[in-house]
């Protein structure tokens, strides 16, 4: 999948998000946000500008959010994205009505309309993380120009071949055919026990820096 079908994915399938802004204290808010509209520069959402909200995003231009479908940890689909958020003002709002047609119910004139202004997330990047399969399965994406860059457990040429991480794997997704020891990294749940096990500290981990993360567990 491209980034952009999983940002289609979150309108189409989940669209009530849960996100979270940082307020002046620097302390996290949230708020359910529906996302409207997506295609390859990003998500689009409404919020009036009259809401604390609104200025969050303002202040901060950034913001984080969860999205969740299903009926149980193994089978549910939840969607997480951090990235850079831009306002765009009104211009589309007439689109994203006749997208969501029930934002007639809630602003049903165009005087009430004018509260309401248009956001786009246009920079961040995702991980796909699907608990449905065995193993899991992990895959990550970025938008708007983020930079990708590698993230989670990785072996170095310190290993010795013992077979402590592996033997602690609870995926299995560690390959010992040759030393160093490699981690099939779309395959690893970033629990940490081969970094502890290792007794050499062969293992490291790889702190993310790209902004924003994205989990995917299908229902089927």
């Amino acid at each position: 999948m491209t980034a952009k079908s999983y940002l289609e994915y979150i309108v189409r399938e989940i669209h009530t998000t849960i996100v979270a802004t940082v307020d002046d204290e620097g302390l996290p808010v949230t708020a359910a946000i529906d996302m409207m509209a997506a295609d390859e520069h990003g998500l689009y959402f409404l919020t009036a500008k009259g809401k604390g909200f609104y200025d969050r995003l303002v202040k901060r231009q950034y913001l984080a959010l969860t999205a969740l479908k299903g009926e149980d940890t193994m089978s549910c689909v939840a969607v997480s994205v951090r990235g850079k958020v831009r306002e765009l003002g009104n211009e589309r709002i007439p689109e994203l009505f006749e997208l969501n047609p029930y934002m007639k119910k809630i602003y049903p004139t165009e005087e009430s309309m004018q509260a309401l202004t248009v956001f786009q997330i246009y920079e961040g990047s995702g991980e796909c993380f699907d608990l449905s399969k065995k193993p899991i399965e992990r895959t990550s994406f970025t938008f708007g120009g983020a930079e990708k860059r590698a993230e989670g457990y990785f072996i170095t040429d310190a290993c010795i071949g013992c077979g402590s991480c592996a033997a602690v794997c609870p995926q299995n997704c560690i390959l010992t055919e040759r030393i160093p020891y490699v981690i099939e990294r779309e395959h690893c749940l970033h629990c940490g026990n081969c970094l502890t096990a290792c007794p050499v500290g062969a293992v490291e981990r790889r702190a993310h820096t790209v902004p924003g993360t994205a989990v995917l567990r299908r229902t089927e």
